[in-house]
């Protein structure tokens, strides 16, 4: 058995773009729109992973759009996509520049919590051992549900 994709619904591409592309820096490795079927999707990938993503379609996560306005309810038996960082603080600070609200402060210097624009719980953990107790990490609380 071979991991292919995680597949999201999303009701604006511009703004699921930013959060997954400029916001996390994944990167896009290739689209598909149907126009009968009437919709796009559009598959990422972390940039270390881009290549090998693009060459056996595997370890991507598929944006799903369809063109036809509908609402989403999510369920908590979705759970989360998991992301390891080279830079933890780094990650948090960017996305909180951008308007993102960081939902689980990593304030073990280890984990975060954040979610898209469609209300997808997105886990962010460093690499390797976590990183000293930082502020403003350390004595921020948490905000909302993740």
């Amino acid at each position: 058995m071979q991991f292919l994709h995680t597949m999201v619904r999303i009701r604006d591409i511009a703004q699921s773009l930013e959060f997954y592309c400029d916001g996390l820096g994944l990167v896009e490795t290739r689209r598909f729109e149907n126009e009968k079927g009437r919709f796009t999707l559009i598959f990422l990938a972390a940039k270390e992973d881009a290549d090998y993503a693009r060459e056996t379609r595997t370890k991507e996560i598929e944006l799903t759009y369809n063109w036809d306005d509908e609402i989403y309810t999510g369920g908590r038996n979705f759970g989360h996509i998991a992301f390891r960082v080279a830079d933890i603080y780094a990650l948090c600070a960017h996305l909180q520049a951008q308007g993102i609200t960081i939902l689980r402060p990593p304030r073990d210097g280890r984990m975060a919590f954040v979610k898209s624009p469609d209300g997808i719980s997105i886990e962010l953990l460093q690499k390797g051992d976590p990183l000293p107790p930082a502020e403003p990490w350390a004595s921020m609380e948490n905000t909302g549900s993740w």
